[in-house]
């Protein structure tokens, strides 16, 4: 279960619970809170999953473009080992596998950029995910807090 579908029940069930009179509190059972933060604890590891398999899928692909970058320099290399006497042709290949291996890495640059961003993004919708539980959990305290300090009056 994801995080953000455990603090949508979480919410519904703080919405459907009875009021306290003359007050904004309400009464909700303390076991049911634990359940749901137990539940809320076990949908991150799924979320840091995710973001280590999107480093580990970013980092595939940056292997796999100095791979094929290495192939095609190799080939190049072949290539302009071959036609050794026709030095315009040894020139044309070099200027050519330098533009390849540029876009090779212009290529894998943008990819990790790209990949870094999306890591970004995830980790920003769960910071923004924890802020919203926390700021929830302090407004729950801060009741029960009152309600607190309204009884011993």
């Amino acid at each position: 279960m994801d995080a953000l579908k455990v603090m949508e029940e979480f919410e519904d069930l703080i919405s459907k619970s009875k009021r306290l009179p003359l007050t904004s509190n309400v009464i909700i059972n303390e076991g049911k809170i634990y359940d749901f933060l137990d539940k809320l604890k076990a949908s991150f590891p799924e979320e840091f999953k995710q973001a280590r398999w999107i480093v580990k899928e970013r980092d595939q692909v940056l292997d796999d473009s100095r791979k094929e970058a290495d192939r095609i320099v190799k080939e190049a290399q072949e290539n302009a080992n071959k036609l050794i006497l026709e030095t315009e042709i040894i020139k044309k290949a070099q200027r050519e596998s330098e533009v390849i291996i540029k876009q090779s890495e212009t290529k894998a640059r943008g990819i990790r950029l790209e990949a870094e961003d999306y890591i970004d993004s995830k980790l920003a919708n769960l910071e923004a995910t924890l802020q919203k539980l926390l700021l929830s959990i302090e407004k729950g305290r801060d009741k029960l807090s009152g309600k607190t300090i309204e009884e011993e009056k």
